[in-house]
């Protein structure tokens, strides 16, 4: 095997700089809702029930869908870096992969919903609380409920995420990047698009790709620090 000098220019290090702390902040916002989840969980079925714990957990509530939605912008600034970075190794490819991963952060960020809530929830247990009589408290729970049947139903959004790590991450194995990490995203990516599908039917499979996915932007963090550091010729392309 032969190597050539990677050829991306100098000017790209604040992004990858910028990248690398965007990934250790989308696993660090992960693990912080996770942690408010266990403690404070949300109801997971029943629109009068789900706002009457948005009523007297609304701080809780708040906290964990702003810590579920937030890293979506981190996301982005990530698989921006990696187009960057992988379009040496496989341009196709590459881009594939950030379309597809942009597109769901970009989703997450317009769509205030999670698998665990949504924001739009707090609105209407406002309305519930001062709502004055029995026919506009049914109005408003049947529209939580809508919601509720929303967060537990299978999204494009939550699909492209898996999609988009498991392509993004074909072109990382032949790139300046570690190949490791590349094979990671490839299962981390396959196994969220089965978890995506599965996730009512097998639920394991859902619980192994969410750690995974942190583990894997943890490893990408720190690979775009290293690239950031690294001496100009220093890091070669590896090539067949």
């Amino acid at each position: 095997m032969t190597a050539h000098p990677w050829p991306a220019a100098r000017a790209w290090v604040p992004l990858y700089r910028g990248a690398g702390i965007a990934a250790f902040l989308f696993v660090l916002f992960g693990l912080t809702a996770l942690a408010l989840y266990f403690v404070d969980p949300p109801p997971v079925s029943g629109g009068e029930a789900t706002l009457r714990f948005i009523a007297d957990h609304t701080a809780s509530y708040v906290a964990q869908q702003l810590l579920w939605l937030v890293p979506s912008v981190f996301g982005l600034v990530v698989f921006a870096a990696l187009l960057v970075a992988l379009l040496p190794a496989s341009p196709s490819l590459a881009v594939l992969g950030f379309v597809a991963g942009a597109a769901s952060w970009t989703a997450l960020i317009a769509v205030p919903t999670t698998s665990v809530g949504s924001l739009s929830l707090v609105t209407l247990s406002s309305q519930y609380a001062a709502a004055a009589d029995d026919g506009a408290r049914s109005a408003l729970a049947a529209a939580a409920e809508a919601l509720v049947a929303e967060n537990n139903t299978v999204t494009f959004g939550g699909v492209l995420t898996p999609l988009g790590i498991l392509l993004i991450s074909l072109p990382m194995v032949r790139s300046v990047l570690p190949r490791w990490i590349g094979w990671l995203g490839i299962v981390t990516g396959a196994l969220g698009l089965a978890g995506e599908a599965l996730r009512f039917a097998v639920p394991g499979v859902y619980a192994v790709y969410g750690p995974l996915l942190w583990i894997w932007f943890a490893a990408v963090g720190a690979a775009l620090l290293r690239l950031a550091a690294s001496p100009p010729g220093a890091l070669r392309l590896p090539q067949p």
